[in-house]
């Protein structure tokens, strides 16, 4: 689906640090793009170039081909789409809808169940690479849904990202996702602990970073934030009260295949108390703080 021949509506629900960097993306990609988030100044740069403020999820989706969302929580996503005036309710029949919050995928699975009474084609998408990599078009994206659908729009999910797999099924993305999310939990108490032994030890941090984040070693988290925990730099690229809500889908859906995640389940209890701490707003490189 491109949008060469005719004019393709992209309607887009949530406006925050991701959103953000993929709606622009879309805009410079000539996209029409509609938005709705609920405190409207937080969407006023990109309505001054070109996005299309909304009054309502119902009037948003009543005129867009495609719409989509990435909002906070599960309980977000429960909202935009099945309460009174959300887009289930109010969605043109043929769209497709792509949820790319990170959720229950139980919930993608009913969302696309919902949809496809209505002949509505739904997807869930779930993203990683942070604010920057929403910024750059270069997120990663992991697809649920019919294949059949995924080709059809997958030119616009390539103005979103560069590494964009089709996983399978409904709800396929978002286990996916909780994969990504329980790999990166235990990496990042590693790199919170090398980045203290080597200030303990006397090494210049930078310097060991160019020797270890090319080798066996090397991660996202140790090229992009290891940097801004050397700086004191806990601004949000992602929440940690975010994350933390991600921990705990994939600790749930965990317990339900009977499996056991003791390193899922130690990074939890030390975002937990970084939240007790009242961080929650700031990004996950802040578990740096922990380790003194």
């Amino acid at each position: 689906m491109t949008n060469k021949d005719n004019q393709i509506v992209i309607g887009f629900v949530g406006t925050g640090v991701m959103g953000k960097g993929i709606i622009t993306n879309l805009l410079k990609a000539k996209y029409t793009v509609e938005i709705y988030t609920r405190t409207k100044s937080k969407a006023d740069t990109l309505i001054e170039i070109g996005a299309k403020w909304n009054a309502s999820v119902a009037e948003l989706a009543s005129k867009s081909d495609i719409i989509i969302s990435i909002v906070g929580y599960p309980n977000d996503v429960e909202q935009v789409y099945f309460a009174d005036m959300g887009i289930l309710n109010h969605v043109r029949e043929g769209t497709v809808i792509i949820d790319m919050t990170t959720s229950k995928p139980n919930l993608a699975e009913a969302i696309y169940e919902r949809a496809k009474e209505k002949n509505v084609y739904a997807m869930d998408a779930p993203v990683s690479g942070g604010d920057i990599g929403a910024q750059e078009g270069k997120l990663s994206i992991m697809v649920g849904g019919d294949l059949a659908t995924f080709e059809k729009v997958k030119p616009i999910f390539e103005v979103m990202g560069q590494n964009i797999q089709f996983q399978g099924e409904a709800g396929a993305g978002q286990y996916t996702k909780m994969c990504n999310q329980i790999a990166l939990a235990t990496n990042m108490i590693g790199v919170c602990e090398a980045m203290r032994y080597a200030e303990k030890a006397g090494l210049q941090q930078v310097q060991v970073l160019k020797s270890i984040q090319t080798g066996a070693a090397g991660s996202w988290a140790l090229t992009n934030l290891a940097p801004k925990m050397n700086n004191n730099d806990f601004n949000p690229g992602f929440y940690i009260k975010h994350f933390i809500k991600d921990m705990e889908i994939a600790i749930d859906s965990a317990e339900e295949m009977g499996l056991d995640t003791p390193g899922l389940s130690l990074a939890k209890s030390l975002y937990d108390k970084l939240e007790a701490n009242g961080d929650g707003d700031l990004g996950t490189q802040a578990l740096f703080k922990l380790f003194g």
